[in-house]
Formats: structure tokens, sequence, C-alpha cells
């Protein structure tokens, strides 16, 4: 099972570490450990409110495509190592990734 350990921007959230199968996004794993991360679009790369930061692992996810930078470039505060949780599907059960959620409060929409 790959590892995921997530931290928040909001400080007031403690980290929670998970275990996961290869093949799911960062998306489905934070919503099947009740972890709140908003997703307007469903999580079909078609908005950025999903977005958020892979501290660790990279190596252990797809290659971004073009479709994702393009909304990774409309999220808030983007950085090198922003991801879309839904197009960043865990490739390896082997797999150990610290993943930092932004503030969710900033965002304009809801949980699924």
């Amino acid at each position: 099972m790959a590892k995921i350990h997530f931290t928040f921007e909001d400080k007031s959230i403690p980290p929670k570490t998970v275990e996961a199968e290869a093949g799911l996004s960062l998306l489905e794993i934070a919503h099947d450990n009740d972890i709140h991360l908003n997703h307007n679009c469903g999580g079909v790369c078609a908005c950025s409110t999903c977005h958020v930061y892979v501290l660790k692992g990279e190596e252990f996810l797809p290659e971004i495509s073009e479709k994702e930078e393009d909304f990774i470039d409309r999220a808030i505060d983007p950085r090198l190592e922003s991801r879309l949780a839904c197009q960043a599907i865990i490739e390896d059960e082997e797999a150990e990734l610290e993943v930092e959620i932004p503030d969710q409060s900033k965002i304009i929409g809801h949980e699924h």
C-alpha cells in the first residue's frame, strides 16, 4: 500500500497519514479518508479547486498534462510543486508522498 502524509496550510488541522492502493487519485484518497478537499468539477480536470502541493513523492505520479497545468495557473498561489489532486494518481504500491492541502477557506466552492 502507498503511504500519503497529508499536512494542511491551515495549521489548526492536524496532519494525517493514510494508506491507499495504487491507481487512486489524491482526491479519491482524501475523500475516502474524510479529508476536506474542494472539487467543484467532480474530479474531471475542469477547475482548480482540488489544487494541492506535492512536497515529496512526485516521481510516483504521472507527468503533469498541459490541461492540468492550465488549470493550476488559475489556482490560488500555484507553486512548482502544485498538482490537481484529481489528476495525481498513485502509480506505485510502494509510493510515499507528502501532500499539503491549501487553506480551503480561501476557495470558493464546496465539498461533494
